[in-house]
């Protein structure tokens, strides 16, 4: 097996300077590309900030300081010259498949015989990825969750002609990135499937919260009450706060994503069609469900609308990982539950159906009718319980 010595990482934005970060703090030698001179200034600046607060928490490698580790760490806008040397490159720039493929094909072309290339997408397929390369063997994904050095999870994806050497040295690779909460969490997908495993479990949530969202718009139903609904206990952030933080153009987009992948039946609906065509993203534009000109806001959720089934989220999400298990994404019920308590910091839904899932598959049948929305209907692993041994 290759060691790596030499990592690329291509894009130097929010996602790549934490990616960068912590494959530092693994004293591995860094070139940070980007096209951006403001973005790669941005990015020193805080991988920079970043080490300077660890020197001085204690929390950095005994004897070392912030400067030992900025010293392995280049910048370039030149991506031909950065992977001449490349080990591994791994890739986080914007998710347009185009743009990936070509990037993918310009690193194999002028990398050495052994680099490997790793995309970070958290929806895209790696083959599709791979498809124009004269390497495809070469080419992983490797998708970490936001911000990589908080973050305990990271993905390792088999595209169909992935070789076995490249996902382990992945694996080997993304063991050795620290991570500043915790210990780092590898999740081998096997199979390259739309969302892979946390994404995908959790992307047919999304299916019943459009009907929820839709139900409350129509009957005149305050986002607070549907909040309090919605919103689980001692959280950190209400589940519309937290809908408007990530972005109501994340959530559109991520909808056609499935609704073309997958089924019809993850077409955003009413409401977020109707954000989405007023500018109202969230965050990002200062007003969402809820108005953050003042900063982040903070719902009452002293009443509730009584509108929302918490447990048909949970019988949606156990479904989806059976589909998985079903697909071959991964073999263990045990896996899907450690990666969403790795990569979202709440407890997947797995457990809790190996001793439910008969009322749980029930539900979703007349909730699939109710809502039509087949895709929801439940699958032969989930009905049956035959999935509860695969640990």
């Amino acid at each position: 097996m290759a060691k790596v010595k030499h990592i690329i990482m291509l894009g130097f934005g929010d996602m790549g300077k934490g990616i960068a970060q912590v494959c530092l703090m693994a004293g591995y030698n860094v070139t940070a590309v980007d096209i951006n001179d403001q973005i790669i200034e941005k990015g020193f600046d805080y991988i920079k900030t970043g080490f300077e607060k660890l020197e001085s928490k204690g929390n950095l490698s005994e004897g070392s300081v912030a400067g030992d580790y900025l010293a392995k760490l280049k910048t370039s806008n030149d991506i031909i010259d950065a992977v001449k040397d490349a080990d591994l490159v791994i890739e986080a720039v914007v998710e347009k498949l185009e743009i990936k493929q070509k990037l993918c094909k310009v690193v194999i072309e002028n990398s050495p015989e052994h680099c490997i290339f790793a995309s970070n997408t958290s929806t895209m397929s790696i083959t599709e990825i791979a498809e124009i390369c004269s390497k495809p063997e070469n080419v992983i994904g490797m998708h970490f969750f936001n911000p990589a050095p908080l973050m305990r999870l990271i993905e390792v994806i088999k595209g169909d002609k992935s070789s076995e050497e490249s996902m382990n040295i992945g694996v080997e690779v993304a063991k050795t990135l620290p991570c500043l909460r915790g210990e780092r969490y590898i999740a081998r997908v096997q199979k390259d499937r739309p969302g892979f495993i946390v994404n995908r479990v959790l992307a047919p949530r999304g299916i019943y919260f459009n009907y929820i969202i839709d139900l409350a718009y129509e009957k005149g139903i305050p986002w607070e009450q549907v909040d309090a609904d919605l919103t689980a206990p001692n959280t950190p952030m209400t589940s519309l706060t937290l809908a408007d933080f990530t972005g109501r153009d994340i959530s559109y987009h991520g909808g056609l994503y499935y609704s073309e992948k997958l089924s019809p039946d993850f077409k955003p609906g009413k409401v977020l069609r109707m954000q989405i065509e007023k500018g109202t993203l969230g965050k990002k534009t200062g007003q969402g469900f809820y108005d953050w000109s003042k900063g982040r806001p903070q719902p009452n959720l002293s009443k509730k609308a009584g509108i929302v089934n918490q447990d048909i989220f949970n019988a949606i999400n156990a479904n989806e990982g059976c589909r998985i298990l079903e697909e071959g994404v991964v073999s263990s019920w045990k896996v899907i539950d450690k990666a969403i308590l790795a990569g979202m910091n709440f407890p997947g839904p797995m457990e809790y159906a190996t001793k439910n899932y008969e009322r749980l598959a029930k539900l979703l049948e007349t909730t699939a009718e109710k809502l039509d929305k087949p895709y929801l209907k439940p699958c032969d692993l989930f009905k049956s319980g035959k999935f509860v041994s695969m640990i």
